[in-house]
């Protein structure tokens, strides 16, 4: 198997760190011209010469997903969009207690209207290409419970059932819509988070544990799945919420 995008057009939110900035890259040496977006113009910038200095094609532009003009902006920069990955999310640590209405609608702007803003500003142009493939990151937490994650969790869960709903709505116009569900990955984000326990190694050890493997995953890894769910490999998969967990969900 060639996993090759063969000068596919691909666009990715959230691409300046972490896992976005893990797809773009892999993307782009998989031979797709690849827009980085993100709100942070210095990070997607940065992604953007890492992957010329490799040798791939690379444009930056800046991306809030919570803003309906600046995503029918984006549609119309790229008339022509072969691979949409709705990576863009925050997170929070909170019960139903200690989330407060405001941590629940931020959260929800960028992690669910996001998806849904810029999947409704792209999806015109493949419906009538009858082509394309769109790539939602949700997470475990998506499709399992987590302790003290409220806000998170309830989000996730709406970004699998969104990847549900378009898969059905959209397989017969030629479109594939699947998630990913990544566990713990060591990211900007989970290393900020750690840096706040009083411990940060031992933290480490306590959420390394919750895979069955016994490390956190690495954004290379999560890369790798989105690339396979972007190829014509992937032709029959849609409509799937694919873990990549470390074995976490195996007990569940």
């Amino acid at each position: 198997m060639s996993f090759d995008l063969d000068a596919k057009v691909a666009l990715v939110t959230g691409a300046g760190s972490g896992i976005g900035a893990a797809i773009a890259e892999r993307f782009a040496l998989a031979q797709a011209r690849v827009t980085v977006t993100d709100r942070d113009e210095r990070a997607g910038q940065d992604t953007v010469t890492r992957i010329r200095a490799a040798g791939g094609t690379a444009e930056f532009l800046r991306l809030d997903v919570t803003s309906e003009a600046d995503c029918l902006g984006a549609a119309e920069h790229l008339p022509h969009l072969d691979i949409l990955v709705n990576n863009a999310g925050v997170g929070h640590v909170g019960t139903m207690l200690t989330t407060s209405g405001a941590d629940m609608d931020r959260l929800y702007a960028v992690n669910v209207r996001g998806v849904f803003n810029v999947s409704k500003a792209f999806l015109p142009g493949m419906v009538s290409r009858r082509a394309g493939v769109i790539i939602n990151l949700a997470s475990i937490g998506g499709v399992v419970g987590i302790r003290d994650r409220l806000a998170y969790c309830a989000t996730k869960f709406a970004v699998v059932g969104i990847t549900k709903s378009m898969a059905l709505d959209h397989a017969r116009d030629g479109i594939r819509v699947n998630c990913i569900c990544p566990g713990r990955v060591e990211t900007p984000f989970v290393q900020a988070r750690l840096k706040e326990y009083p411990d940060p190694a031992a933290a480490y050890r306590e959420m390394a544990a919750t895979q069955a493997l016994g490390r956190m995953g690495k954004p290379e890894e999560i890369a790798a799945a989105a690339l396979y769910l972007a190829c014509d490999e992937a032709a029959f998969v849609t409509g799937t919420a694919f873990m990549i967990d470390g074995g976490w969900s195996a007990g569940k």
